[in-house]
């Protein structure tokens, strides 16, 4: 096939694939991503979407083919990579021809050529810059801007690379090509400025130009150089940037509202700060000679009188940034004792930050910031009354980057808490004179009041000790909750914000239960929608704190609960949902079950939310975060929830899910909670956990609470559960031991300790795969020492449930890594006995003592040649776990305290089992062998029969190898209390010398 034919066939399957007829449009997609590998193919494309004769969209989706095929085969060591002779003559093609009349297709075109110069700039390119430069400079206006825009689009690319040798690249680049760029963008600027004063009609292009060329000199700028500062040119551009803002300021004021520059005029000037953001936050050194001329600049625009009418929200925004970054710069920041900073870099940083910064400028930043950029807007107040769930949304994360208010607010705090001496009196006089009550018809006073509030709550720990908050509250706030009419409903809703804001900070406990009465009158039906969303969120911010009482909260519990049902119910925006589910799933989370008795109205809601909240994901982890709570609240009464909460779980948990990756975290924590209640095994419950697998295999993010699950079904049905799961998951453990750090093989081995504790025999048979790769882990002795713990602790409980089994399972681990069974023996009891001491917790020491002590009577001389350290280790152990009872005979304490939890994995729940697991973890303590066997028994009784297996004078040689202080040990514990008669008749003639 010559190549014309074959660019007619790839152009009818391009026609093809942009059809909306999918009997076209499926075989055209399969035959051009069978193309992807054909050599030839990305020429092709090439000639194509160069053609500006051909259809706009059939060259659109040429380039993006060819564009994802950069991405995928362009790397020389790429599975099917395009040929390095193909490669020649795209990279030829791709700068041919500047002329591209289609904007969009001009930004993909030059999108392309970067991704193939990230990969070939400059060693297999070494022409393209060069080439981009000398266009830029064409007589051809439209060639200008598209190479300008490629050339753009390659500094952004090769500026992201991080390696070392590439970044020295960049930076030889930059001096090569900074001089003219910075000529390139004065020269647009100044063309731009002339032809605005002639005819604003005629300047888009040249700033546009002028644009590209300032976004190429602030990456040069910020990646192009080690120390900007040392640069000439750079210094130049940087100090242009202030002058060049203030022109283009001055020029935005001249246009009318509705002129279609006004925008392009704004992304000019919001990318000249970000070009000084940028040296800031990445060279805070090189922009310490611009820290004054910086905040003369942004004070002026943003504080003063003359300056705001220039302004545009945007630009707002990145000047108080601005300001903000230079306060909490670390690099500006000297000692607490001054004298002890090393650096004279950032005493003149601070000095410059500090002579600036005066009482005088301080106080006008924070009057400005409080009586102005606080004050409410005639466009907020509109939304509070047409959309009061948007206008009660909380702002958080990162929106103080791009929202004025949250940016506003972030200012202020920083400003206050790095000036608090100078700050406070002024925020504490401008409290004072707006102490008093004002009219409610007011407008004006109850905005200035609400914004003095707002920062009295944001300041809230920088004014600890200038607010009796008590006294406010009584003497002023409380009365101030009870104004109605007029716009008081402005003063009600931030005064409940305050009372949310001070109630971690200095409120009294006495005073609370007034606090949650004021509350609840505050979420009234009649009263305002958004007064109770933030009503809701104060009362969560209230209840979380170290001094709750729930004792003092219980008497509100009942009627708050129903009236956040109530405003659940009448709320409509999915972000108001999910707020007040989160504040009433906390407020469940802090009472815990004395929930129990108040939750039936959400329980029956909860469906017909669940259903109607199919496509919003977020509002579902809400609503299953809701039902934790429930659950975890009503304890064993949840099971009459399941068939509710069975579909729920296993949409959660379905890895076939989209909305898994939202649902999973959540889906799991309910899980737990609803098998931990259970007090029956249903089979829906046990059907449910044939979704574990693919979890466990999926990702090990959730692997630990993945675990505890399965460890809940262990405890809840051993027998019925190995049976029915126990295949499955010895294929899923034995598939993730391939693939596990230490942690990970830990929470494993936990799991394989837990099934022989609840099922000895069952689980020997079923762990029989497995046993030898543990015995293996304890031979190489590379793993932690909690991992070495673990699986210790594993093959001691093999040992003790079948000593024949442990043999065999010896004997099949030695062949695998070909060792003789007594090498491989010595070594895993050498190893054993080394790392016992590390061994923490006196359940795992326990069962460690009693294995030891059962290996005395196997009859091998290689037990017998350890003699000594098998002694002494079983003997510390029984020191740790003997305590003298109340009339000073020695006692096994835990077998006189068996709710103790014999695994790390158990919770501390000695006292009150506040669940169903709980309980069923002291019926397993109760059984364990560790809380049923005394140890000092066993040990004299193990003696005991070996005396008889090897005789009293080779028992009483063994018995000399001992240290003195083991021997003394093991003489007192021949009086340990509780010992049977039999064993100290047989013990009587067994002298320790």
């Amino acid at each position: 096939m010559d190549m014309e034919e074959a660019l007619s066939m790839v152009l009818d399957t391009l026609w093809c694939a942009i059809s909306q007829n999918q009997e076209s449009f499926k075989p055209a997609e399969k035959k051009l991503q069978e193309w992807e590998v054909v050599p030839g193919f990305y020429s092709i494309l090439l000639d194509i979407f160069s053609n500006h004769t051909i259809d706009v969209n059939v060259r659109w989706l040429a380039v993006l083919y060819f564009k994802n095929g950069t991405d995928k085969y362009w790397r020389k060591s790429a599975p099917n990579a395009i040929s390095e002779d193909e490669k020649i003559k795209l990279r030829q093609g791709l700068v041919a021809n500047f002329r591209e009349p289609v904007s969009p297709l001009a930004v993909q075109l030059a999108v392309v050529i970067a991704k193939v110069a990230r990969i070939d700039c400059p060693k297999d390119w070494p022409d393209l810059v060069p080439t981009l430069l000398t266009a830029v400079r064409d007589s051809d206006l439209l060639v200008q801007h598209r190479a300008l825009l490629t050339l753009h689009h390659v500094v952004k690319t090769l500026s992201s690379k991080r390696l070392a040798g590439d970044r020295r690249l960049f930076q030889e680049l930059t001096g090569n090509v900074y001089s003219f760029a910075l000529s390139l963008w004065n020269t647009h600027t100044e063309l731009f400025l002339q032809q605005f004063s002639e005819n604003p009609l005629n300047a888009t292009p040249s700033l546009e130009k002028a644009l590209l060329a300032l976004r190429i000199l602030r990456k040069l700028t910020v990646h192009g150089f080690l120390k900007p500062h040392e640069s000439e040119d750079a210094v130049i551009f940087i100090n242009m940037v202030f002058d060049r803002a203030k022109t283009m300021l001055e020029c935005r004021k001249q246009l009318p509202k509705k002129s279609s520059l006004i925008e392009l005029i704004e992304k000019f000037v919001i990318h000249l700060t970000k070009v000084l953001m940028s040296v800031l936050e990445t060279h805070p050194f090189s922009f310490i000679d611009f820290i004054q001329k910086t905040l003369e600049f942004t004070v002026y625009y943003t504080f003063m009188a003359g300056g705001q009418e220039s302004l545009f929200e945007r630009f707002k925004i990145q000047c108080l940034n601005l300001i903000k970054l230079i306060m909490l710069c670390v690099e500006y920041k000297p000692a607490k004792k001054i004298a002890e900073t090393k650096d004279p870099n950032t005493l003149r940083a601070h000095q410059i930050k500090t002579s600036f910064f005066t009482p005088e400028i301080l106080s006008a930043i924070c009057q400005g910031l409080v009586c102005h950029y606080f004050l409410l807007t005639s466009e907020d107040l509109q939304m509070w009354h047409e959309d009061p769930e948007t206008f009660a949304t909380d702002e958080s994360g990162e929106s103080w980057k791009y929202t004025l208010r949250p940016c506003t607010e972030s200012l202020f705090v920083t400003v206050l808490h790095e000036f608090n001496t100078v700050l406070s009196p002024v925020l504490m006089a401008m409290l004072q004179s707006n102490h008093g009550p004002v009219p409610e018809s007011d407008l004006n006073a109850i905005l200035l009041k609400d914004a003095i509030y707002n920062a009295v709550g944001l300041a809230a720990f920088d004014l600890y000790d200038e607010i009796n908050f008590d006294e406010w509250f009584l003497t002023t706030l409380r009365q101030e909750l009870q104004l109605q009419g007029g716009h008081s409903r402005i003063v009600r809703r931030r005064v409940a914000w305050l009372l949310g804001q001070w109630s971690g900070v200095r409120f009294s406990a006495e005073l609370r239960p007034v606090m949650y009465s004021a509350m609840l009158s505050l979420l009234q039906p009649h009263e305002d929608l958004v007064v109770r969303l933030t009503v809701s969120h104060a009362l969560k911010l209230a209840m979380d704190d170290f001094d709750f009482s729930t004792d003092q909260f219980l008497e509100y519990l009942e009627p708050i609960i129903g009236l956040l049902f109530n405003l659940l119910k009448e709320c409509k925006e999915c972000d108001s949902k999910m707020h007040v589910l989160y504040v009433m799933s906390f407020v469940m989370e802090r009472v815990g079950h004395l929930i129990r008795p108040h939750v039936s109205n959400l329980i029956q809601y909860l469906p017909l939310a669940w259903e109607e909240s199919a496509e919003h994901s977020m509002l579902r982890c809400a609503i299953v975060s809701t039902l934790v709570q429930i659950v975890k609240g009503m304890a064993d009464d949840s099971q009459r929830l399941h068939s509710f909460l069975m579909p729920v779980l296993a949409l959660c948990t379905d890895m076939q899910q989209d909305s898994n990756v939202y649902l999973i975290e959540d889906g799991l924590a309910l899980w737990l909670a609803c098998v931990e209640n259970a007090t029956d095994m249903t089979d829906e419950l046990m059907h449910l956990y044939q979704n574990m697998p693919s979890l466990l295999e999926s990702s090990t993010e959730n692997l630990r609470i993945c675990f505890t699950i399965t460890h809940a079904y262990l405890m809840f049905s051993p027998e019925s559960f190995l049976k029915v799961y126990g295949e499955s998951l010895l294929k899923t453990c034995q598939y993730m031991l391939t693939d596990l750090r230490s942690e990970g093989i830990v929470i494993i081995m936990r799991f394989v300790e837990l099934c022989l504790r609840t099922a000895p025999q069952l689980s020997c048979e079923l762990w029989k795969p497995i046993i030898p790769q543990i015995m293996i882990l304890i031979f190489n002795g590379e793993e932690s020492t909690i991992c070495c713990a673990v699986c210790t602790c594993i093959i001691a409980r093999v040992l003790l449930c079948s000593k024949d089994l442990f043999s065999q399972m010896i004997r099949e681990a030695a062949l695998r890594i070909g060792q003789t069974e007594d090498h491989f023996f010595s070594t895993i009891l050498f190893n054993w006995n080394k790392n016992m001491p590390c061994v923490t917790g006196m359940p795992r020491r326990k069962i460690l003592g009693l294995a030891l002590s059962s290996l005395l009577t196997v009859q091998s001389s290689i037990v017998l040649d350890k003699f000594s350290d098998i002694i002494r280790n079983v003997v510390e152990a029984l020191n740790d776990v003997t305590k003298p009872d109340e009339s000073g005979a020695l006692m096994d304490i835990l077998c006189h305290c068996q709710s103790f939890p014999s695994s790390p994995t158990e919770r501390e729940v000695f006292e009150d089992f506040e669940t169903e697991h709980d309980h069923r973890m002291q019926r397993l303590a109760s059984q364990d062998v560790v809380n049923t066997v005394v140890l000092g028994d066993y040990l004299i009784a193990q003696l005991d029969e070996l005396k008889g297996q090897v005789g009293l004078e080779q028992l009483q040689q063994l018995l000399q190898s001992l240290d003195s202080e083991t021997t003394a040990m093991l003489e007192e514990y021949k009086n340990l209390s509780g010992r049977e008669p039999r064993i100290e008749s047989h013990f009587t003639d067994l002298r320790i010398s």
